[in-house]
């Protein structure tokens, strides 16, 4: 029984030859050649892409705010990934195909291990990624020590002991440069998920 699931979305000979590849893919396949709609990739593992459905923008900022893997077909010579986690080239023979997809997905499993649950966020760690639905913000590394910091001490936190954990008490660094980062952090989070209450901070310090 196969356990990979994967929707497609692609033009309608795309999706015909794909359905054509059936009977020797390693996965279940779904193909559309309509609009996307997020809310239908819950019950997938991987969503892959033909480049001509890239040319609606609308798909293009749903496909890149998701936390699936994502996969593009193209013919394109481009090396760079974008937003997306690995390319097939075509043309390109199924076990190819099959290749792709299934390390594309034991990657992503081992990179689960990574991934830390703060409050309604998911932080991962590997991906320097904070998500909050389909929607997510890169962090620096510095950012991410401070968020497992917060989360290991569930409790408020002076600027010396953050300046102790997380600089090392460094030349460059002091109780300033604390302030600096979670002012940053703030901003991030309010910027993009609208949020004032990620960091709190009282007479004790700072916590979540």
């Amino acid at each position: 029984m196969h356990k990979i699931n994967v929707l497609s979305f692609g033009s309608k000979n795309f999706n015909i030859s794909l359905e054509e590849l059936k009977d020797h893919l390693n996965f279940n396949l779904t193909t559309i050649d309509e609009n996307i709609d997020p809310k239908s990739f819950e019950s997938y593992d991987v969503l892959f892409c033909h480049q001509d459905f890239l040319k609606e923008n609308s798909s293009k900022e749903i496909l890149k705010n998701t936390n699936k893997i994502k996969i593009l077909a193209h013919n394109l010579k481009d090396k760079k990934k974008d937003f997306f986690n690995d390319r097939i080239y075509l043309p390109v023979k199924f076990q190819e195909i099959n290749h792709i997809i299934e390390n594309s997905v034991v990657k992503k499993n081992f990179s689960y291990n990574s991934s830390i649950q703060i409050k309604n966020y998911i932080l991962d760690k590997n991906e320097k990624k904070l998500f909050k639905d389909q929607t997510y913000v890169l962090l620096t590394e510095k950012e991410i020590q401070l968020l497992e910091l917060f989360l290991s001490y569930n409790k408020a936190i002076s600027k010396n002991k953050i300046l102790d954990e997380v600089w090392k008490y460094s030349e460059d660094a002091d109780t300033h440069t604390v302030e600096t980062h979670i002012y940053r952090l703030r901003k991030k989070i309010k910027s993009k998920f609208s949020d004032e209450n990620f960091i709190l901070n009282n007479k004790d310090g700072y916590l979540l």
